[in-house]
């Protein structure tokens, strides 16, 4: 019974991590920028990438929340570091929540915070 619980219990946690995470957007970008009438930041912002797509578990101000803080994470991990990471996803992170040029800006973004 116990593990039954626990079981169901990690299973519903991790489908709430994933569901604050932003996996399952399926907007579509169109060529002018934006998805459904907003804004996107395909033009380059990585704060604004960042927002869109990662601060709901890392917080608004790289405080953490679900996701662990990320203030100070150049000084542990570098661009590619980073850009690993946010390919194959960690822990309960799930991959590819960005991917190309707009990861690559976001780690760099990132390796900057020291």
């Amino acid at each position: 019974m116990k593990k039954k619980l626990l079981a169901l219990l990690l299973g519903s946690s991790l489908v709430l991590a994933l569901a604050a995470c932003g996996g399952g957007d399926d907007a579509k970008e169109t060529d002018s920028g934006t998805t459904g009438g907003e804004t996107t930041a395909s033009a380059g912002d990585a704060e604004k990438l960042f927002n869109q797509k990662c601060s709901s578990c890392h917080g608004g101000n790289l405080e953490g929340g679900v996701g662990p803080a990320l203030d100070k994470a150049g000084a542990t991990h570098s661009k590619e570091d980073i850009e690993t990471i946010i390919a194959n996803g960690q822990g309960a992170m799930p991959a590819g929540l960005l991917s190309g040029d707009e990861a690559s800006q976001v780690a760099e973004w990132l390796a900057a915070k020291k």
